[in-house]
């Protein structure tokens, strides 16, 4: 995915869609333009080479073909144990039937294609709001 047209005010943000494929980053940013996903989580080992985000922080979220679709800020932002992930983050999340056994078993299948999944995972549950919708279209360079 390529990162295009992002306007200048948000250039210095971090960049990145949701998911593995083109199909999760598409499916995933539509929830969140939706309000459905107002959160995510991440293996805490995603930020080895990196600060994780705090609340404040923003970041701009890609759709599938790598172009700006909304802005988010982070407003909470929690490690918790895989296991110990409950129903209310599972809902959060928007996924699926938004069960806490759905996000269970997508999220074992997401972390186990990344290489490691374990039950006692220490995972970055985060929480987030849109503050902005980026309409794509080409911006003047």
């Amino acid at each position: 995915m390529s990162k295009q047209n992002v306007p200048k005010v948000y250039a210095h943000l971090p960049q990145w869609a949701f998911g593995h494929t083109k199909k999760e980053a598409d499916e995933l940013c539509a929830l969140v333009l939706d309000g459905k996903k107002v959160a995510t989580s991440a293996a805490l080992y995603h930020f080895e080479d990196e600060e994780p985000p705090e609340p404040g922080d923003k970041a701009v979220i890609l759709d599938g073909d790598g172009r700006p679709r909304c802005v988010i800020e982070f407003t909470e932002v929690e490690p918790v144990v895989f296991k110990d992930v409950d129903a209310k983050f599972a809902f959060d999340e928007g996924e699926g039937d938004r069960s806490l056994a759905y996000w269970r078993k997508t999220h074992e299948e997401f972390f186990t294609r990344e290489g490691y999944f374990a039950p006692d995972m220490l995972l970055l549950c985060q929480y987030f709001r849109v503050i902005e919708r980026l309409e794509y279209r080409r911006m003047a360079p």
